[in-house]
């Protein structure tokens, strides 16, 4: 049996010039930057309403690991909050694994605190960065579940 190759071509980029200028623009400057704050914000009020399942947590979640993802990658995205963003991502796991053990989602008290600052510095991150600071932590997040660094929410069993 022949062996495997590892090459991997990378893709090709049509128009490299467009392609750089873009990655240098804020992400504030796209209609997408809204739509993303739009379906965070979205899944909070279903979680603080009593009406949310796995996928609003799951968004909930990928919106804090976007935030320290931003941080690590340029300090300069909130590297001073990083203990609020660590904060509301424990206080998404202890939600989470509470609602997926009572199959309903809700924060208490102090968890939706943290959670509402967290989400505060992540609006805050998504009008500072730029495209390509977006994709870069992006990778960032993927290489970590990828790597197994990132913690999952498991039944208790």
């Amino acid at each position: 049996m022949k062996k495997r190759s590892k090459y991997r071509p990378r893709r090709i980029i049509l128009d490299p010039v467009s392609w750089v200028i873009s990655g240098m623009k804020p992400v504030s400057s796209s209609s997408e930057a809204i739509n993303l704050k739009i379906k965070n914000h979205q899944a909070l009020h279903e979680v603080t309403q009593g009406k949310a399942d796995r996928n609003s947590v799951d968004i909930l979640i990928a919106a804090m690991n976007m935030s320290e993802a931003l941080y690590i990658i340029n300090a300069d995205l909130g590297k001073q909050y990083a203990t609020e963003i660590k904060a509301a991502q424990d206080a998404i796991y202890t939600m989470a694994k509470r609602g997926v053990a009572k199959n309903k989602f809700l924060f208490t008290g102090l968890e939706m605190q943290a959670m509402n600052t967290g989400m505060e510095v992540h609006d805050a991150q998504l009008d500072t960065c730029t495209i390509a600071e977006l994709e870069t932590a992006i990778k960032y997040v993927y290489e970590a579940i990828k790597h197994r660094r990132a913690r999952p929410i498991v039944e208790a069993v």
